[in-house]
């Protein structure tokens, strides 16, 4: 029913799922989720080590909000499960089930205590669910009173590109994935699930399927970074909520966790505009971010005439989400970038940046931020996908005057460039805010994909941070070495490699692979 392939190599895991439409859809969601803890749990475990253990264990000095916390995610998932049952036949509710069941296969395989079940289920608050929640978490942490918050003030979560080469001869579509050092333990991944639209419908979901950039023990993306079988590729970059008032509207009832409507809407979406309607229900407050949907189908190399549904935008708050077609700015600016600050004036001021503009500058705007700057000085620069990847990659910030920091002492800052290297930063330096100070996080990846990749599920990346204009991250001569690490190389100099669909599996160009082989059959 089964087959799941798991390759490694040094930079990247790779992993492809995929199941029969001969069994119902909770069989196939509980062991989609089941196989694929049997081939990567000692990458779930050591992944889990790096990066969660310790969060809200018996030995917490945050006993309070671990407990609100705990109450939060069980009087969701209780909510949740009562839309379920009273739902049975909508796609909606039938597709957040079986992620559900997926992430239940996922644990029960992890913990080798395999047992479908047949009716209602529960999720341990405090288990793999956590691995799913990290981009939730940072916002719950704020709305449930944390004292000390993971997110730091000014942090950036990801910078993003779309670019149309000049003559529109290609699009291209990158992300860089900003995170902590310890969280580049990395799959690509690649879903093929023959699900039904709903359980009285024999339609199947048309982004049944997906491959995307992923981590152990996580059933989607969170970069996020997905390349759909509807032709939409959906990236997103945080944007983050900086207004206390708005966490009142981060309430248990009525949501669905970010991560949850990201797989609903990927799955049941076949337009920019239909992904950004089902994305908006049941808005969760958490995990906020600025979501870009690419619409392939409505691109053709060479073009000329205007067209509409190619590139929607959606901007989600707390009590807010806001979303139009961009198709005419992307064609007459020639590019869109993305980095962690609101495009949409009404989410940029309910969400406090026009405060923080006033207390910290313009490093908070929306056209003087420093990737703001460096992407529209250098975009232009972008002819084909050599130069898109230097971009995308690019950290010149010792000499590059858009990336000194007003107020920094030295004022040279890894952070304010398109791939961040904070752990360059000077560790005894002035810094005006949290974000600029030297610390284990930066640009941690790069994809890309162009209008022939896309078809076949295809993209560049890079793992990593950066190195090609800085020293390579080697963690036994950085800050960091006491830091858990588990299962990483010491040092990351890894070029990018080009991931494909070829009989059936991925095949990796200039990559040393082990055989493909069929592991499972259930």
């Amino acid at each position: 029913m089964m087959y799941l392939l798991c390759v490694l190599s040094l930079s990247w895991a790779y992993l492809e799922v995929t199941t029969s439409g001969r069994y119902n859809d909770s069989i196939q969601a509980y062991a989609s989720g089941a196989v694929e803890a049997a081939v990567t749990s000692q990458l779930i475990y050591k992944h889990w080590m790096n990066t969660l253990m310790g969060y809200c264990g018996p030995f917490t000095f945050e006993s309070g909000f671990c407990q609100r916390l705990k109450d939060y995610i069980t009087s969701n998932l209780q909510w949740v499960r009562q839309q379920i049952e009273e739902h049975p036949h909508c796609p909606y509710w039938h597709q957040v089930r079986l992620a559900l069941l997926q992430l239940k296969g996922l644990e029960d395989g992890y913990n080798d205590q395999l047992s479908f079940p047949s009716g209602p289920f529960t999720l341990n608050p405090f288990g793999f669910l956590l691995f799913q929640m990290g981009g939730d978490l940072e916002d719950l942490e704020g709305a449930l009173n944390k004292s000390s918050h993971s997110r730091t003030l000014g942090s950036g979560s990801c910078s993003a590109l779309i670019k149309l080469l000049p003559g529109n001869k290609d699009l291209l579509v990158s992300h860089d994935t900003w995170n902590i050092y310890q969280a580049m333990l990395r799959i690509l991944k690649k879903y093929q699930f023959a699900y039904r639209v709903s359980p009285t419908d024999n339609d199947m979901i048309p982004g049944g399927t997906q491959a995307f950039s992923s981590y152990p023990g996580s059933i989607f993306s969170g970069d996020d970074f997905y390349i759909l079988s509807t032709g939409l590729v959906t990236l997103e970059t945080t944007i983050g909520n900086s207004n206390p008032a708005l966490w009142k509207f981060v309430q248990p009832t009525g949501a669905v966790m970010e991560w949850l409507r990201n797989i609903v809407a990927n799955r049941l979406a076949t337009t920019g505009k239909v992904w950004a309607e089902i994305f908006s229900k049941h808005n969760s407050g958490t995990y906020n971010n600025q979501w870009m949907i690419v619409d392939y189908r409505h691109f053709t190399p060479g073009m000329t005439e205007t067209k509409e549904q190619l590139f929607t935008v959606l901007e989600q708050i707390p009590g807010l989400v806001v979303h139009s077609d961009k198709t005419q700015e992307l064609l007459q600016k020639g590019y869109w970038s993305s980095y962690n600050i609101p495009y949409y004036e009404e989410v940029f001021n309910a969400s406090g940046c026009r405060e923080l503009v006033e207390q910290f500058g313009p490093w908070f705007s929306l056209d003087m931020n420093p990737r703001a700057q460096i992407f529209r000085r250098n975009q232009s620069h972008v002819t084909d996908m050599d130069s898109m990847v230097r971009l995308m990659r690019y950290n010149n910030f010792k000499e590059d005057p858009l990336s000194r920091c007003e107020g920094c002492d030295p004022p040279a800052n890894g952070e304010n460039t398109i791939s961040a290297r904070s752990d360059l930063n000077q560790a005894n330096g002035t810094y005006p805010f949290g974000a600029l100070k030297q610390r284990p996080h930066g640009g941690t990846d790069m994809k890309v994909t162009s209008y022939e990749m896309w078809r076949e599920f295809g993209f560049l990346a890079a793992s990593g941070p950066t190195w090609d204009q800085v020293p390579a991250f080697q963690w036994s001569s950085s800050p960091y070495s006491d830091l858990m690490h588990m299962g990483h190389p010491d040092t990351w100099a890894f070029t990018p490699i080009h991931t494909h669909k070829k009989y059936f599996v991925w095949a990796i160009e200039n990559d040393f692979c082990f055989p493909f082989l069929n592991l499972f059959s259930i």
